[in-house]
């Protein structure tokens, strides 16, 4: 028997003393369960992607001395062999190249080095920037058991596996730093199937967890045996060290813990929450305040806020014009009081009345329009600054992605802050995952959230009487013909067969279009789609084309 520890454990970019201590950690677990290999994910010393830094020599230096107190710490634990992620270094000449490599370590002593063969250079991903391509790799012997090690990308392409088949693999481990979308576990296993399936040969996968920047690692590592059938599945979004037997003679896995995939809406709310937590706490921040206008946005972040940091590290405020309802003020207190975060209220009337007068000169007598709208929003904007800079408390932007993708927010107003909670998801879905929230018993606080806020129809409350639906289609219909045209990146004519009036399509497609230049300069989310505003989606500002 082969006992294999997972090391499905977070790694922070540049943080070499928190990501040495959690695979010490690990190490610990693996000895005391008598495991003979430990695994842990991609880039596990320097943390995933480092971008850049790569290119710094005291980056590299600092990585090296990390491997190098990491093996002498290892030393311990003499009989124990450890997989670790890190960046090679290598001068070919006068050209320095770099390898995303995985160290075989035994007792601390390094045997081996296999480097990344696939590059990925789509989406959210940007390799070939970074990395030299690694020569196929050769088998790795551990226990007397012949191992084929393959660095996440390498396990989404056929040949790698293949090429190790042949070099006389009876086992495949690949270790990950995958980052999550919505059904991302279910397309891992559908991939990672079809290498068995080509092989086969049995494989593990172990995958980190945790937030970086706008990516957010799932974690849901797995094994599958020769015939595909699931033999662990690990828990999403959890930093854990988990056991599994691999029979030699038999050439399988012990059928072990298999936690089930959470539906949709947990997955996109856990992934909000993982993300908030370690942006603020990892930016060196503790609190957060946002704008708590009685809308399903602000509520739905405030819920994720407060799960995400607790109660005590949230302040909301709720800041009132004359367009305000009643409604707004009783539900946003309400939303308030059964979170238990600090509330304030803020009139800006005053403010605002000031400023439309001190304006009126400079307007020569032009009616209200939008104007006064985006003056509301940017006053706004200026009290959730100021309270930041008092409290030392990050601002959390409230707004969602079809606002964000039809430009129905304002620069410098709503889309002030530093990390926007629902950049990546659509006004359908937010209020999916409010309805999910209020019914799990996930987390400790449950129905946080009061129906009316889900149930009343959305207004910027900007002007009387103002409903969304003025300026944008039923939300249901908005968001069909964006996610078309954003993550399926379907042309006009195919949203319009499918059943979309023409005239709302191509009044959308522009709207997407014409407000580029206000995504590129908001604030950094966490990817939930397949296809998010920021690395995913790379479109020029000056750009007239139309389809």
């Amino acid at each position: 028997m082969l006992k294999i520890s997972n090391a499905q454990i977070a790694a922070r970019i540049g943080d070499f003393d928190f990501n040495v201590n959690e695979i010490i950690k690990a190490a610990m677990s693996a000895q005391q369960q008598g495991s003979h290999l430990l695994v842990t994910p991609e880039l596990s010393v320097t943390g995933y992607l480092p971008e850049d830094l790569l290119m710094r020599p005291a980056f590299r230096m600092a990585s090296e001395r990390a491997l190098g107190q990491l093996c002498e710490a290892l030393a311990q634990f003499p009989d124990l062999y450890v997989l670790v992620g890190i960046p090679t270094w290598f001068m070919d000449g006068v050209k320095l190249k770099v390898y995303n490599s995985v160290v075989v370590l035994q007792g601390g002593r390094e045997l081996q080095r296999t480097h990344k063969q696939k590059l990925p250079n789509q989406a959210v991903f940007d390799e070939l920037r970074y990395f030299t391509s690694g020569a196929e790799p050769a088998l790795t012997e551990i226990q007397g058991l012949n191992i084929g090690i393959l660095v996440c990308e390498d396990a989404w392409h056929p040949e790698p596996a293949l090429h190790l088949k042949e070099l006389g693999a009876e086992l495949l481990i690949a270790v990950n730093a995958s980052p999550f979308h919505i059904d991302k576990v279910a397309k891992r296993l559908r991939v990672f199937g079809e290498r068995v399936k080509q092989t086969g040969l049995p494989l593990l996968c172990v995958n980190r967890v945790g937030g970086q920047d706008e990516l957010i690692f799932d974690g849901a590592s797995f094994a599958l045996n020769s015939d595909e059938a699931l033999a662990m599945q690990l828990p999403m979004f959890i930093s854990t060290t988990h056991e599994v037997v691999f029979d030699l003679s038999r050439k399988l896995f012990h059928k072990e813990l298999i936690v089930p995939v959470p539906c949709a809406e947990e997955q996109a709310y856990r992934t909000l929450v993982q993300g908030v937590k370690d942006y603020v706490t990892q930016t060196g921040f503790k609190k957060v305040t946002l704008g708590l206008s009685g809308g399903v946005d602000s509520a739905l972040t405030l819920a994720v806020a407060v799960d995400a940091l607790g109660a005590e590290n949230v302040h909301a405020v709720m800041m009132p014009t004359r367009y305000t309802a009643q409604m707004s003020l009783d539900d946003a207190k309400e939303m308030a009081s059964r979170v238990g975060v600090r509330y304030d209220v803020v009139a800006i009337e005053d403010m605002f009345n000031l400023y439309v007068n001190m304006l009126e000169p400079v307007f020569d007598g032009k009616p209200a329009d939008v104007t006064e709208e985006n003056l509301q929003a940017r006053i706004r904007g200026v009290i959730l600054m100021a309270v930041s800079n008092k409290h030392a408390a990050l601002v959390l932007n409230t707004g969602n992605k079809s606002e964000l993708a039809t430009g129905y927010c304002t620069l410098y107003g709503d889309m002030i802050g530093a990390y926007a909670v629902l950049k990546d998801i659509y006004k359908t879905l937010v209020y999916r995952i409010c309805e999910w929230r209020n019914a799990t018993d996930v987390y400790e606080l449950g129905d946080v959230i009061p129906k009316n806020i889900i149930t009343r129809a959305p207004s910027a409350e900007l002007r009387d009487n103002q409903k969304d639906q003025d300026s944008l289609p039923p939300y249901e219909v908005l968001d069909d013909i964006l996610e078309r045209y954003i993550e399926q990146r379907q042309p006009v004519a195919t949203i319009v067969a499918s059943g979309h009036d023409e005239a709302v399509v191509k009044k959308v497609v522009r709207l997407v279009r014409i407000n580029e230049y206000k995504r590129r300069q908001g604030a950094l989310g966490p990817r939930v789609t397949t296809l998010a505003f920021g690395k995913d989606w790379r479109m020029p500002i000056m750009n007239v084309f139309t389809e």
